[in-house]
């Protein structure tokens, strides 16, 4: 029997259950949205949590700010290791001025802070802005 993931929808939240071996092509069954992105997608506090709790795949969470020169500065890399490791972690970002509440329920003292969840589980956390090798390397060896 092929194993399946549970893969929350980024786009209206629906959790979906996803054969493994088609995890490139698999779409949403509610709305049709790409389950599966090679870029970094914006995500509301709501669908984070939701992702977070059920998803078999490593979500890695980028908590920014729009004043936030450092985070400015690591968008393009982050959007750069969403690419390099699409198909084995789901990249997301969340604007924690957007979303006061993430940060406080998430623990965030500074940004830009990573998280890397699976399973339902926080697994690791960096803080500070880094290039896209690095964020590879962390997410590979940490999540």
């Amino acid at each position: 029997m092929a194993q399946s993931m549970k893969l929350t929808c980024l786009d209206c939240g629906q959790v979906n259950r996803v054969p493994a071996e088609k995890l490139d092509g698999a779409k949403c069954g509610t709305c049709g949205t790409k389950m599966v992105s090679s870029k970094a997608v914006e995500v509301d506090f709501a669908t984070l949590q939701k992702a977070a709790r059920n998803d078999d795949l490593p979500l890695v969470v980028d908590f920014w700010a729009p004043w936030c020169g450092p985070c400015r500065m690591m968008a393009p890399e982050f959007s750069k290791a969403a690419t390099t490791l699409a198909g084995k972690a789901r990249l997301v970002k969340l604007n924690t001025e957007e979303y006061p509440q993430a940060g406080q329920k998430y623990g965030i003292r500074g940004i830009p802070t990573m998280a890397g969840f699976k399973s339902g589980r926080e697994k690791a956390r960096q803080s500070g802005a880094m290039q896209a090798p690095a964020i590879v390397n962390w997410v590979q060896g940490a999540v």
